[in-house]
C-alpha cells in the first residue's frame, strides 16, 4: 500500500485532472486505487473535485465519497483552507486527514493525496501542505502548466523540496494554454535540466491539452 501526494505549482495548474488521469492509468493496469482530497473549499457537499476524479476515471461514487472519507475537509468559500475553515469556526487538524487516508490505504493498494492550491498553502495557523507532506514523507507528483510564470514557481516548489529531501516521484507538465510551441518547448528544456541536476530520478511527463479529460495518459514511468 502506498500514497501518493499530487500537488501543484498554484491553484488552477491541472492537478485535479492530473489526479483523475493517474487514477485512471492505475486502473487500467488493474491497481486498486482510489483518489482523496485533503480539503476542499467553494462547496458544500462531496468534493468537486473528488466528482472530477470519479468523472474521468469512468466510475460512479464511491461509498467512501459519499460518506465523505475521501474529503473530510469541505468548506463553503472558495479560498485558502484556512480562511475557508476559520469563517466556519473550524481549525484543520491533520490528524483527520490520517485518519481518513489510512482508512483508505486499508482497503486500497495505492492512495492518491489531492491537496489543494500550491505546496505552501497554509491548512492552519502552524502548518502548510508543504510541512504536512515532508513530515509523512510522501512521495510528491508536481504538477505544472504552461501559464506565463510557471517555470519561476515551479523551480521554486522543487527546490524547496529539495532542501526538504521530499522525494519528487514525478513533474507533470501540462501543455494548456497551448499559446506558444516555443514557450513550452523552452519551458521542458529548463525542467529537464533542473531534475537532472538535482532529481536524476525524477522523471517529466508532458500532457498535452490537460483539459481534454478523456485522453489516455501512460504514467508507467512513475509507477
Amino acid at each position: 500500500m502506498k500514497t501518493y501526494f499530487i500537488s501543484g505549482i498554484d491553484t488552477d495548474c491541472g492537478k485535479t485532472i492530473v489526479t483523475g488521469l493517474i487514477a485512471k492509468y492505475l486502473l487500467s493496469t488493474g491497481v486498486k486505487v482510489i483518489t482523496q482530497k485533503m480539503v476542499q473549499t467553494g462547496t458544500e457537499d462531496i468534493a468537486d473535485d473528488i466528482i472530477e476524479h470519479r468523472k474521468i476515471m469512468g466510475v460512479s461514487l464511491y461509498d467512501e465519497d459519499r460518506d465523505k472519507t475521501t474529503c473530510p475537509y469541505v468548506f463553503k468559500l472558495p479560498a485558502s483552507p484556512h480562511l475557508s475553515a476559520k469563517l466556519e469556526n473550524i481549525t484543520i487538524q491533520s490528524s483527520v486527514i490520517d485518519g481518513s487516508t489510512n482508512t483508505l490505504q486499508n482497503k486500497y493498494d495505492v492512495v492518491l493525496l489531492e491537496g489543494a492550491g500550491g505546496l505552501h498553502v497554509p491548512i492552519n495557523s502552524d502548518e502548510n501542505i508543504i510541512d504536512f507532506v515532508e513530515q509523512r514523507k510522501y512521495p510528491l507528483i508536481l504538477v505544472t502548466s504552461a501559464k506565463l510564470g510557471s517555470i519561476n514557481h515551479t523551480l521554486m516548489s522543487l527546490e524547496i523540496c529539495y532542501h526538504r529531501k521530499i522525494n519528487i516521484a514525478g513533474l507533470i507538465y501540462n501543455n494548456y494554454p497551448a499559446n506558444n510551441k516555443a514557450i513550452q518547448k523552452d519551458s521542458v528544456e529548463v525542467f529537464q535540466r533542473y531534475l537532472k541536476k538535482y532529481f536524476p530520478k525524477t522523471p517529466l511527463i508532458e500532457i498535452p491539452y490537460i483539459n481534454i479529460e478523456n485522453q489516455e495518459v501512460d504514467f508507467s514511468r512513475i509507477f
